[in-house]
């Protein structure tokens, strides 16, 4: 017995009929393909640097942050990520459910992927211990190959790649 009675389910088979789907077939281009930009490439002994302030999962800006950065790699650039505040929670490498490394829904461990995708590309991974600290993290559960840092280095980081003449890309997370 259903919970709706005819006229609902008359209305609903009406609702779900007005629009045929798919509306495309797969594979149908919806969007044109032009870009507008040369694809830049880094000149020599350019750098690039991405601080991440960002809870992992609790939006797509932090992981967008390491795509990006890897893509700066990519393309020549000496690339850092550096982790602080909540950003710390996105090195650990002992997240996962029901063991570690388990993915618990799709998309679970995408930041963690990507960022072990960036240090084994050449990047350099930095993390700050306040932020680490903040949230109970332990040294030994960072990422291998992530360098855990002094929270005063933040700034210090901006400075010296501000005097490199870096791009210095800055999210958040709010």
């Amino acid at each position: 017995m259903s919970v709706f009675d005819d006229e609902i389910l008359a209305a609903m088979e009406k609702s779900r009929s007005e629009i045929p789907h798919p509306s495309q077939e797969k594979g149908t281009n919806l969007y044109g393909s032009t870009k507008l930009f040369p694809d830049y490439q880094a000149s020599e002994g350019q750098s690039w640097l991405t601080l991440v302030h960002g809870i992992p999962h609790e939006s797509s800006v932090s992981f967008v942050a390491v795509l990006q950065t890897t893509r700066a790699l990519r393309k020549g650039f000496d690339a850092t990520l550096y982790f602080y505040g909540p950003g710390a929670l996105a090195c650990a490498d002992t997240r996962g459910f029901p063991t570690t490394g388990d993915v618990a829904f799709p998309g679970n461990q995408n930041m963690n992927d990507a960022i072990k995708t960036f240090i084994a590309e050449g990047g350099t991974v930095l993390c700050c211990r306040f932020g680490m600290a903040l949230h109970g993290q332990r040294e030994e559960d960072l990422i291998e190959g992530v360098i855990p840092c002094h929270p005063l280095d933040v700034q210090d980081a901006v400075i010296h790649f501000a005097n490199k003449g870096a791009i210095i890309n800055s999210v958040y997370n709010l």
